[in-house]
């Protein structure tokens, strides 16, 4: 078994910070939806302002309200208008991983609402493209 990375919410903007509540990153359903993220799934949160970064679990908020709200201790790796990039990840048996498939879900802008969500294509693809002499590494 391998933990493969099954989506990517890229570059949203905590806009709710709060140590006194109980649960990790509330996010708006919208998003979870999108990203194929479960309520009380475990996720890591990526902060592109301080550089911190921490597993957690996702808590569903009301759709399309935009919440990123970090809770309880993580509350304490991030501060109101942070930006994080948020990683779900899946076990997934040695034969399926390289056929994974990323779902990146970005937003437009502070409000957290979504703008396009593309598929990469599988690893083996890839790989496939980089053997024929395309680069090696896609950003």
């Amino acid at each position: 078994m391998r933990a493969m990375l099954k989506s990517k919410i890229h570059r949203v903007r905590i806009n709710q910070v709060n140590l006194d509540c109980a649960g990790s990153v509330t996010m708006d359903r919208a998003l979870l939806e999108a990203s194929d993220i479960l309520h009380y799934e475990r996720v890591e949160v990526l902060n592109i302002d301080n550089g911190a970064g921490f597993g957690t679990y996702a808590v569903e908020g009301e759709a399309n309200c935009g919440i990123i709200g970090v809770n309880d201790t993580a509350a304490q790796l991030a501060a109101k208008g942070d930006v994080v990039t948020i990683l779900p990840y899946c076990q997934v048996p040695d034969d399926e991983a390289m056929g994974i498939v990323l779902t990146v879900v970005h937003h437009a802008d502070s409000q957290n609402q979504i703008v396009e969500i593309s598929f990469g294509a599988p690893r083996w693809e890839k790989i496939g493209r980089s053997i024929a002499g395309a680069a090696a590494f896609d950003c």
